[in-house]
């Protein structure tokens, strides 16, 4: 019993540990994530984070797998809930803008990780990429029920319906925090729409 309770404690550790590198690297990038930075930002010493994590680059995975966990919390699970087809599909895009908008300080730290690793082999790169594809593979499935519930036409490209969802998405972020758009928002919703009407049977 008290080693399941030590392996508890050290399990919550790590993942209060994960919730502030998180909301630390929406800030500063994940590339400026660091084990000083990380330390201070936790009240823990550099060694006790060394005790969860052994090099910058498995942190930094680390924080992609958690950021991924919390998106399918905070978005994916509760769209995948809606009934099937164009309400699924129109939540899904409400939750992930609401994701991007307002989950973090900076933004949704995978749109900001894909401009540092975006060239850069590697661990943080795959992982990366792994969890984007998922994502994008989500919106074609979801498309997919489109299609099968006959709300888009039957000839769909589903993994371009992706691309242009996520391209959206992308370039809100960009007019939100980029260019300080006062109509991101409108434009974002605006896009989505119009990729909806020219996707509907």
């Amino acid at each position: 019993m008290g080693g399941e309770r030590l392996v508890g404690r050290t399990q919550d550790i790590r993942q209060t540990i994960l919730d502030h590198a998180l909301d630390l690297c929406s800030e500063i990038g994940l590339e400026g994530l660091s084990f000083g930075a990380l330390a201070k930002r936790v009240g823990m010493s550099k060694s006790g984070l060394y005790a969860h994590f052994d090099t910058k680059e498995s942190l930094q995975s680390d924080v992609l797998d958690h950021a991924a966990a919390r998106f399918i919390d905070s978005v994916a699970a509760p769209a995948l809930k809606k009934p099937r087809g164009l309400p699924r599909m129109r939540d899904l895009y409400s939750r992930w803008l609401a994701w991007e908008g307002d989950e973090f300080t900076g933004g949704c730290p995978f749109f900001t990780a894909s401009s540092e690793f975006d060239d850069r082999p590697g661990q943080v790169r795959n992982s990366l990429q792994r969890h984007l594809k998922d994502m994008l593979e989500m919106v074609s499935r979801v498309a997919e029920t489109c299609i099968e519930e006959r709300h888009f036409v039957s000839d769909l490209d589903t993994r371009q319906f992706a691309f242009e969802f996520y391209g959206a998405l992308l370039s809100y972020h960009q007019f939100r925090r980029l260019m300080d758009s006062a109509r991101a928002d409108d434009m974002a919703r605006e896009a989505f729409e119009s990729l909806l009407y020219r996707s509907q049977a």
